[in-house]
């Protein structure tokens, strides 16, 4: 005698888990928990490196010394 499983589809199981977040958090909630997991777009490490090549650790350090003459 084999078991019946009841095998859910991964679909059935993200309806299943949006309805239960839905229920939960209501829709605001459920959209905001959403927009946590965006998946974005691009290469974040090539782009980091891009913006951040004019800076140095001296020019750092003469910026967070202008806006705060007190830390040194």
């Amino acid at each position: 005698m084999s078991a019946i499983t009841n095998y859910q589809t991964d679909r059935e199981i993200q309806q299943q888990a949006f309805q239960a977040l839905c229920q939960s958090l209501g829709v605001v909630g459920l959209i905001r928990f959403m927009q946590q997991y965006e998946k974005g777009y691009g290469n974040y490490t090539l782009d980091r490196q891009e913006w951040q090549k004019a800076y140095t650790v001296d020019s750092l350090f003469d910026n967070i010394n202008a806006s705060n003459p007190t830390v040194r």
